[in-house]
């Protein structure tokens, strides 16, 4: 990673100083922003230490751990024959996770134990008030992420992303958006943790292969986080994320699209439905999708129909997305649905 921009970084951030942040719409590490609180605080005393005080918290539910051996360096992937993955994914409680990983610390070829994404509310009620986020962040979730030293393909987040680390130290690698067609990313519609994921790996890349990965690496930044440090990800931003040491633990805020409002999903039906067609028809269909979707006035579209003869192209509510739910169900479930 030498020779790589450092992510901008500053220290604590209060609510204003967040909100503008937010604002600006650019990543940025925060030093020590929970520096203060009481998991950190234990993770400074060992490993025993802040698992102790994340168990006490453990209620049993069982979260998704995925499971690698040894042989895989930490990185979860596709298998060399594309068959499937090269890690196998167990259910265990956060307790259970915790134990088995103070167990291997001191193991030299150890298997790679990682669970992500796992609702604090759920799997471990009370931590949110012992550990407050404190910023405004609306309708966030936290959610628990656990393991030893491991690599996350670089991927995206479809809503911003505040990551606090709790133990251990991370590398965060993170490209702009716009470097898409430099990051070669894998298959769609069959991923290891749900967004598609970059095939190269940033520890070695071969850029034999992966040729246009050089030019992402121009526009690339990277920075190390320790216990306390948070950084913001605005949404869509491309990140890979290498854990070190034989115990990590982070904590992320980020908020849910409400159900079947997926700007991805929308974008793999238009590959049905508008990739293959003839030039022409794209290029109108270009127009169409311009008009009502990407045009800064495509909200207003519609502004000479009565509101109530809007139907779909109406103004964004509840009653707009259960309309549009129904239009798409029975559209996709073809005649005589």
């Amino acid at each position: 990673m030498n020779g790589l921009r450092p992510l901008p970084e500053r220290g604590r951030a209060d609510a204003d100083a967040f909100a503008a942040i937010v604002a600006a719409d650019q990543p940025v590490v925060l030093r020590g922003q929970k520096a203060d609180w009481p998991a950190v605080a234990a993770a400074g005393q060992g490993g025993e230490a802040v698992a102790r005080y994340i168990a006490q918290f453990d209620r049993g539910a069982p979260v998704q751990v995925m499971v690698g051996p040894a042989a895989i360096n930490g990185r979860f992937f596709y298998r060399d024959d594309w068959a499937g993955f090269n890690f196998t994914r167990e259910q265990v409680p956060i307790r259970a996770l915790l134990g088995e990983l103070l167990r291997l610390a001191d193991t030299p070829e150890a298997p790679a134990l990682y669970a992500g994404s796992a609702p604090t509310g759920e799997h471990l009620p009370g931590w949110a008030e012992a550990n407050p986020l404190d910023l405004p962040l609306p309708d966030a979730v936290a959610r628990v992420w656990i393991g030893n030293a491991t690599r996350v393909a670089t991927h995206y987040d479809g809503s911003a992303n505040l990551a606090c680390v709790v133990a251990g130290k991370r590398r965060f690698l993170l490209f702009p958006p716009d470097q898409l067609p430099n990051l070669y990313i894998g298959p769609l519609d069959r991923t290891m943790a749900g967004q598609p994921a970059s095939l190269v790996d940033p520890d070695a890349p071969d850029l034999k292969r992966y040729p246009r990965y050089a030019e992402a690496l121009r526009h690339a930044m990277v920075a190390e986080l320790g216990p306390g440090d948070a950084i913001y990800m605005p949404a869509l931003w491309w990140h890979n994320i290498q854990a070190q040491g034989p115990l990590n633990v982070l904590v992320n805020y980020w908020s849910e699209r409400p159900g079947g409002t997926s700007p991805f999903v929308a974008m793999v039906h238009a590959l049905m439905a508008v990739r293959d067609l003839p030039a022409r028809e794209r290029a109108v269909w270009r127009a169409w999708f311009d008009h009502y979707v990407f045009n800064d006035e495509a909200a207003r579209a519609a502004d000479y129909l009565p509101p109530a003869v809007r139907g779909v192209l109406g103004a964004a509510a509840p009653s707009r997305t259960e309309r549009i739910r129904q239009f798409l169900l029975r559209a996709l479930a073809g005649p005589g649905g």
